[in-house]
């Protein structure tokens, strides 16, 4: 008969209670540090007395000493109780790159001088920048090489306008118009002068008070000499809102000069607007400016095509509004030639579609203006009397460049038609210098590329492409 079964009341010295006979062994809680199975732990050796129960609390995780290891130490024998060995020691932090760097000598003054050139150009290294930035604040000879090369490196490329390349705006137009037309479209002769004012505005739109007040000279010829007159960029804009506002006037839109404005010359009326305002014009003029540009848009492009046909009166000339807008968009690029040369700021030319049209425009006017300069006695006689609609002499004007071609001018009379079996002089131009000379800005004399045939008829017509421009 087998009696009670006997219960061992002390405890294993890691907290677990030894099972008791005739009964499911329930593990009871254990130190986290011990990671042994219970069930495959060594049996301690029986104790003499029994002692208390130990509390079932589970002992606190032991934290890992942070007290540096002898540098030897003898093995010790493996111990049986798991929570009785030491945890395993805190890996250490992989040591960095500088403190794995040999410290070497400091670099010499030759190697830090050879190094200037590649500082120069922005090639150096992190640590060979450092090296020879520390060295230029101590060496003055090295400084002054390294200056003299830092601003070389600026001359090995051209310096770039910050404006937008003239042919992005149509480019952009472009693409957008053909995902989606425009339900009202701009008419193509108008669209050089929505251009040019863009570029002018955007030019004008980061202008301080100083920049509007600076000094324009603006330039035309007249009769046989060049004239200039003096002014600011506030007063070159309103010269152009004025000459703009006989367009307006054309389409039946109010004259930005009120009423009582001169009618008709241009000049009369840039005189009338200086003179009308007892202190200088200030940024003020840009918004009016800008105003009616956009307006006279909008209404040529609501209007349809009839209109292209209205004159628009100059005073002592008129012009059909499709030649009236290419004019003012001429005018409109010439003056803002001006203003980037006063505020010394580079300025492109138009886009080489635009700048066909307005030497065309030039090319066209260029007989008529031969046949005033001739009634006023500024000019040759003609060779002889020409019917209307029959060929007589002929100059061929060459444009080279972007937006150039080939143009025959009559000479004897503005009715007559030209005709290449009649040429008798040949005259080649760059684009930008043709404008140049039509704005009177360059001399007929100088404006020449390259000349062939009577000689005579090649100066009238240079002089006659000079005597286009006005104030």
């Amino acid at each position: 008969m087998t009696g009670p079964a006997e219960e061992f009341p002390e405890d294993f010295p890691d907290g677990y209670q030894r099972p008791v006979s005739g009964s499911a062994w329930i593990p009871g809680p254990r130190g986290p540090a011990d990671d042994l199975d219970p069930r495959h732990a060594p049996d301690p050796l029986p104790r003499e007395s029994p002692e208390p129960a130990p509390d079932r609390t589970p002992p606190p995780a032991r934290e890992p000493s942070r007290l540096p290891l002898p540098e030897q130490s003898p093995p010790s024998e493996p111990s049986a109780d798991p929570s009785s060995e030491p945890p395993p020691p805190e890996p250490s932090a992989e040591p960095s790159a500088e403190d794995l760097a040999v410290p070497g000598p400091p670099p010499t003054h030759a190697l830090l001088k050879s190094l200037l050139g590649a500082w120069a150009l922005a090639a150096c290294s992190a640590e060979e920048t450092r090296a020879v930035e520390d060295h230029l604040t101590e060496c003055a000879p090295c400084a002054e090489e390294a200056l003299r090369l830092r601003d070389a490196v600026g001359l090995l490329q051209p310096e770039e306008t910050l404006d937008l390349k003239p042919l992005l705006r149509s480019r952009v137009l472009e693409d957008c118009l053909g995902r989606r037309p425009a339900r009202i479209p701009v008419p193509t002769w108008a669209t050089p002068y929505d251009t040019e004012t863009a570029r002018l505005d955007a030019l004008l739109r980061d202008f301080g008070d100083a920049e509007w007040h600076t000094p324009v000279r603006l330039k035309w010829f007249e009769e046989e000499r060049r004239k200039t007159r003096r002014t600011t960029v506030a007063g070159v804009i309103g010269h152009l809102l004025t000459v703009d506002g006989l367009v307006a006037a054309a389409l039946g839109l109010d004259d930005p000069l009120g009423p009582q404005a001169p009618p008709g010359d241009p000049t009369d009326r840039t005189e009338h607007f200086w003179n009308s305002h007892p202190h200088p014009t200030t940024r003020q003029v840009r918004e009016p400016w800008r105003e009616q540009g956009h307006t006279l848009i909008r209404t040529v492009s609501f209007a349809g095509r009839g209109v292209a046909e209205l004159a628009v009166d100059y005073g002592h000339f008129a012009l059909p509004l499709a030649d009236a807008f290419l004019e003012r968009a001429f005018e409109c690029w010439v003056h803002a030639w001006d203003i980037a040369e006063a505020v010394d700021y580079p300025y492109e030319a138009p886009s080489a579609p635009h700048l066909h049209q307005m030497i065309d425009l030039a090319a066209r006017l260029l007989p008529g203006a031969l046949a005033e300069r001739r009634r006023a006695g500024l000019a040759a006689r003609a060779r002889g009397l020409v019917a209307a609609g029959a060929p007589g002499r002929t100059l061929h004007l060459e444009i080279e460049g972007a937006g150039g071609g080939g143009w025959d001018i009559a000479l004897d009379s503005p009715a007559a038609k030209p005709s290449a079996e009649h040429t008798v002089a040949h005259v080649a131009l760059e684009g930008t210098e043709f404008c140049q000379l039509a704005a009177g800005h360059i001399s007929p004399e100088e404006a020449a590329a390259g000349q062939h045939g009577d000689r005579e008829a090649i100066r009238d017509v240079l002089f006659a492409a000079a005597s286009l421009s006005r104030l």
